[in-house]
């Protein structure tokens, strides 16, 4: 079992930035590969960003491209997501998941964080 744990998400001014960290536990987590899903309300849920297990290489929606960092320290079984520019339509609930299989579903998701950017 894997368990993420959010942190990070607040109120912030169109312009501004945040960090959003994911802690994840289990001895595994250097293996999965990493993601932010987030949903806005009365939207579905979208993919922000992925990372591979070596962090070698990301993905990102063009929604945020340019603008949005993900990054993983294994040895602090964390992710991040470094938010820059940020914009009113970015604001959401933003999801940390797993992918074990480096490949397949996200198996596991966190509880989510708010981020809400003001105009």
């Amino acid at each position: 079992q894997v368990q993420l744990v959010e942190s990070g998400g607040g109120l912030v001014q169109a312009g501004g930035s945040l960090r959003l960290s994911c802690a994840a536990s289990g001895r595994t987590f250097s293996l999965y590969r990493m993601g932010w899903f987030r949903q806005a309300p009365g939207k579905e849920r979208e993919f922000v960003a992925a990372i591979t297990w070596t962090g070698g290489m990301t993905s990102y929606a063009d929604s945020v491209k340019g603008r949005f960092t993900i990054s993983r320290d294994n040895a602090k079984n964390t992710v991040y997501l470094q938010m820059n520019s940020l914009k009113p339509e970015d604001t959401a609930v933003y999801y940390c998941v797993a992918d074990p299989r480096n490949g397949g579903e996200y198996d596991y998701w966190g509880q989510g964080t708010q981020v809400t950017v003001s105009s």
